[in-house]
């Protein structure tokens, strides 16, 4: 295969003119598809920080026209911001901290082949996927347990993704029996197994569920508008949701639209921001944590 696209020469290995040229289309082609991918990114940033003539002239790409920090500056000076914030970050944390406790168990029971009523346990969350209680169900039990207004309305309901558990039982089933096996003869309980050698071994598929959870749990809002009725207990993501509907004015007004087009942007930043910074950490466990559990070993 070499031979079709590198030729011998006296000074070595040298690429022939059609390995060349599809290194050069492969670069350009690579380099069009960043483009093409960061430009939205970049447009939102860049309509963040311009001011409103600009963005309603339509002449803001990628660099900022105008340069204008007033959006910012109304929204953080907001204490309710803060406080929106802060229940983001506690909520989140909860959230994702029991939804790991909860998923990283259920699959490890779930991938023991010897697991009474195992796939029993396996159809009962796959059904979950694509069969639900409904929208008004849910309301009223939720209401019904008391969780209207607390953390828990939007902890609980959320706590298991059958996808998430899923991938996990995936890779639990591929882990080698015998080191579970050895650490068994050596006295250790289920549970022993379970945090001393499993766990420490799982960092790459555990680091790729929090990512998950984290991400869904700090951009959820819907739920927290159907079962929050104080504003001191919202989450940011509803604050900016607000504060968008809020920057609307009526229908066929220009101004209302370049207010909404900045907020817009300012909303998008501010809320991707925290998921951004936090990701590059957790790259080189993301990609090798979702093919380790589809793959057999």
């Amino acid at each position: 295969m070499s031979r079709l696209f590198r030729r011998q020469t006296t000074g070595g290995v040298k690429d022939s003119a059609g390995y060349t040229a599809f290194r050069v289309l492969n670069v350009v082609a690579l380099v069009a598809i960043c483009f093409v991918t960061l430009y939205p990114f970049l447009n939102v940033l860049a309509v963040a920080f311009s001011s409103q003539g600009y963005i309603n002239a339509g002449q803001v790409s990628i660099w900022p026209r105008g340069f204008n920090l007033t959006t910012f500056q109304m929204v953080m000076s907001d204490p309710l911001f803060w406080r929106n914030y802060g229940n983001t970050v506690v909520y989140t944390t909860v959230a994702t901290a029991i939804a790991m406790v909860l998923t990283t168990t259920f699959a490890y029971a779930l991938s023991k082949k010897r697991l009474k009523g195992r796939a029993f346990f396996v159809g009962l969350a796959v059904f979950t996927m694509f069969f639900s209680g409904g929208l008004i169900p849910n309301y009223v039990l939720v209401n019904s347990l008391g969780f209207r207004n607390t953390i828990w309305a939007i902890v609980i309901p959320n706590a298991i993704s059958i996808f998430n558990l899923l991938v996990m039982k995936s890779f639990f089933e591929n882990f080698p029996e015998d080191l579970e096996e050895a650490a068994s003869i050596d006295g250790l309980t289920t549970y022993g197994i379970l945090w001393k050698i499993v766990l420490p071994l799982s960092k790459a598929v555990i680091a790729t569920m929090v990512l998950f959870y984290a991400v869904t749990f700090w951009n959820s809002w819907f739920s927290a508008v159907l079962y929050m009725s104080k504003p001191e207990l919202y989450p940011v993501t509803v604050y900016l949701r607000n504060l968008l509907m809020a920057a609307s004015a009526p229908a066929g007004s220009d101004e209302g639209l370049q207010i909404a087009a900045n907020v817009k942007a300012v909303t998008m930043l501010l809320t991707t921001l925290p998921i951004l910074c936090l990701y590059p950490f957790l790259q080189k466990y993301f990609v090798s944590g979702v093919m380790l559990g589809s793959v057999k070993a």
